[in-house]
């Protein structure tokens, strides 16, 4: 009975952590024809008492899925892939343009306004929270600061077994 009791315990405080990141305004960019990388953004609000981190995302309309963020080097804004986005226990982390965001890297089709693709997001938990979200034109989605990715520079990394 102990042991049951012990596990229901685990079970429930585990299901919570993952439950408590709340997803806002989830949306991924659409692309103009022949455009490869789009990127997607919202706003995670971690309403737990820990520490929680998004380690992963997947599409299946990208071969390739990271995350990233933009960092100033000598005025020069540059891009890059980091291995997780930390969000703080009891705040919200926005992914928006010229920050954190999710990169989809090798799109297998255009990416048009007002369709719905999948994105799946997984915590350092290995828990998975598969999204439907919405594809919006390179000037809407969150009011932030704007930044083409047209112009970005993306080498294809072989992420898979292939």
């Amino acid at each position: 009975m102990k042991k049951l009791i012990t596990l229901i315990a685990a079970l429930t405080l585990s299901a919570s952590a993952v439950a408590e990141v709340v997803v806002d305004h989830p949306y991924a960019r659409a692309v103009p024809p022949g455009q490869t990388n789009s990127a997607a953004f919202m706003s995670l609000t971690n309403d737990s008492n820990d520490e929680v981190a998004l380690v992963a995302a997947s599409t299946s309309i990208a071969k390739v899925v990271e995350l990233h963020t933009h960092t100033h080097d000598n005025g020069v804004m540059k891009m890059r892939q980091i291995p997780r986005i930390t969000l703080p226990a009891h705040q919200t982390v926005e992914l928006q343009p010229g920050g954190l965001h999710i990169m989809l890297i090798g799109l297998k089709r255009n990416l048009v306004k007002d369709e719905m693709i999948d994105l799946t997001l997984t915590y350092n938990d290995g828990h998975s929270e598969q999204l439907t979200i919405p594809v919006t034109d390179i000037m809407a989605g969150m009011n932030h600061k704007k930044m083409d990715h047209s112009q970005m520079n993306h080498k294809m990394k072989n992420h898979s077994s292939e």
